[in-house]
């Protein structure tokens, strides 16, 4: 860690570009070595979670940390657009077209590799709910089921649509060559021994666990990724709203 940190700042040096190490952090790691990671003779900052491209990284994994981030976000911007939702001389289709591409997409970036918990999901479609009954000004009084508010507005349930987006993103990566780390970062599993107890439920063992009720093997799913018409329609039957009520 110490050679590619100071690999890091030599070639940002080369390159003009001055890392300000008052910013500069390091995750925490459980090791008895407890020399620290230095940048120029200044030790760096260690802690227990950062943000890399947008995405809440934490010690113990996971993705509550970052999916309460994405609904702080999502929750500004439809603040931000307060104004469009009370506007009644625009449309309510042009009103959630903007708030699938403005705040929507705000709360599902990186969803693909989320760990999909009924917790998670709960929480989510809770914060989309909320935003629709706002957008259709629509009381508590209105007695009007989250089923119905889908159809109104043309939403999927998140879980659907969570699932569709992962399996999308898996296609992709799958047309990718073997070499390539994201590739590889969809079978590799960390060395080591983990502790005793029930394994926790990762992203890997639910995309396992999706492949194997579709019948299919690993071996399978990336054959059937190089034919893109295949694949889509493969994807659109296993999220489709029939699909997981008949499941």
């Amino acid at each position: 860690m110490q050679e590619k940190t100071e690999l890091l700042n030599t070639v940002s040096t080369q390159l003009g570009l001055n890392i300000n190490r008052s910013k500069t952090r390091i995750m925490k790691a459980n090791t008895k070595n407890n020399n620290p990671i230095t940048m120029n003779g200044e030790p760096l900052e260690k802690t227990d979670s950062f943000t890399y491209l947008g995405s809440t990284i934490t010690k113990h994994g996971g993705t509550a940390e970052d999916v309460k981030a994405r609904i702080q976000k999502a929750r500004v911007a439809f603040i931000m657009l307060r104004k469009i939702w009370r506007a009644k001389q625009i449309k309510t289709n042009t009103k959630l077209r903007i708030f699938n591409s403005n705040v929507k997409a705000v709360l599902l970036y990186g969803s693909e590799t989320w760990q999909s918990t009924q917790k998670t999901l709960k929480r989510i479609q809770t914060f989309i709910n909320k935003c629709l009954r706002r957008i259709l000004h629509l009381k508590w009084t209105d007695k009007i089921s989250n089923t119905t508010l889908w159809k109104m507005t043309k939403q999927l349930p998140i879980e659907n649509e969570i699932k569709k987006r992962k399996w999308r993103w898996i296609g992709h990566t799958l047309r990718k060559p073997p070499n390539t780390i994201t590739r590889q970062a969809i079978t590799w599993n960390p060395p080591g021994k983990r502790r005793r107890g029930r394994p926790r439920n990762t992203w890997q063992r639910d995309t396992e666990k999706e492949t194997k009720e579709m019948g299919y093997t690993r071996r399978e799913m990336v054959k059937m990724a190089t034919d893109r018409k295949r694949w889509r329609s493969l994807v659109d039957g296993l999220c489709s709203q029939r699909a997981n009520r008949h499941k």
